[in-house]
């Protein structure tokens, strides 16, 4: 491992985070002009470059939220709010996300502020629309979500503190967004794309990693029933990476797919994962859920999985993974994403 230098963790670094970062930043300038070309080709390059771009800023925040680019905290908070501006995370603030995401690290438990299943079954108008919307690959469930980050201080009791600068986020974001949409209105659409392409592949990551049921316990301070216990997390935790015959693929999402190396330590920076995840399963195809399992229980399930209550024989550990290795049954889940901080 490189040793500790100066202003980054590791030397190493300067060449990964250094290329992500001048990725993130480029691609989201260079997608965002794009947008408004006169030529259609030109146009769609632009729009997958920059929902690619916001998706690698989206998983800086994550590897800013570990203190895995920089030695100090405070460095890496800054280059975390920073890419929360690219990705459209900035309403709640980076403490915030990064203090749910540690809990689901230390908890073992994805501790969420309130049970969605219940808003569902009361809002059974809600419910249809939002299914009708999953149906044609819109991800409704995950734009409630962020709905409610937009106007976190003013929907969530306990950020009330953060009313001024939550009000300040929304007129700068929100004022610069209308005048595109007035002016250029077809460039307001293809960010729209963009952002909503960026969605689909966070919670696509996101969606087979754990079988944990969520608990809405984010503002309470009871002890997790599997706080600490590191055999249970590794057992009910599952890599979904993208190729192990072509390992950089996975750079794609910054290595987000090797999840049991990353629930190993949470310390190592992602381009470490695949030497992590090579130690703890030899790269055996048979401890990863395949990519063509992963399509095929996101395209079957896009419609239930928004209110899918676990029933009581449905699949942990390592029934769940063979479940999804075969890419069927009614498994995955919806809006567990690190950019959510509720």
């Amino acid at each position: 491992m490189s040793k500790n230098t100066g202003f980054l963790k590791e030397r190493a670094g300067w060449a990964y985070y250094g290329t992500a970062v001048a990725y993130a930043v480029a691609g989201y300038c260079l997608g965002l002009a794009g947008l408004f070309s006169s030529s259609v080709s030109i146009n769609l390059g632009a729009t997958l470059l920059l929902a690619h771009a916001m998706t690698i800023a989206a998983y800086l925040i994550h590897e800013c939220g570990h203190n895995m680019v920089f030695r100090r905290h405070r460095d890496n908070a800054t280059l975390g709010r920073l890419m929360s501006w690219l990705c459209g995370a900035a309403y709640g603030t980076y403490e915030d996300m990064r203090y749910k995401h540690f809990r689901h690290h230390v908890d073992n438990d994805d501790v969420v502020w309130f049970s969605y299943d219940k808003f569902f079954e009361r809002h059974p108008i809600m419910t249809n629309i939002t299914r009708l919307l999953e149906w044609f690959y819109i991800p409704a469930h995950d734009l409630i979500m962020h709905f409610i980050m937009v106007f976190t201080s003013f929907v969530i009791p306990e950020r009330r503190n953060q009313r001024i600068r939550n009000v300040i986020v929304v007129l700068i974001r929100g004022s610069l967004f209308v005048a595109v949409a007035t002016l250029f209105p077809k460039v307001a659409v293809l960010y729209v794309i963009a952002y909503l392409l960026m969605m689909h592949v966070l919670r696509f990551m996101d969606s087979v990693q754990h079988d944990y049921p969520y608990s809405a316990t984010l503002f309470e301070t009871s002890r997790a029933p599997h706080k600490g216990d590191t055999e249970w997390e590794q057992e009910h935790t599952f890599s979904n990476t993208l190729s192990l015959r072509y390992p950089r693929l996975n750079w794609l999402v910054l290595n987000f797919g090797y999840h049991n190396a990353h629930h190993a330590d949470m310390n190592l920076p992602f381009y470490r994962l695949p030497s992590m995840h090579a130690k703890l399963t030899a790269n055996d195809a048979a401890c990863v859920i395949p990519f063509s399992a992963q399509v095929k229980l996101y395209h079957s399930n896009r419609v239930a999985r928004i209110y899918n209550p676990q029933p009581a024989d449905y699949p942990q550990g390592r029934d769940y993974l063979h479940t999804a290795q075969s890419g069927s049954g009614a498994i995955g889940g919806n809006a567990a994403s690190f950019l959510t901080s509720f």
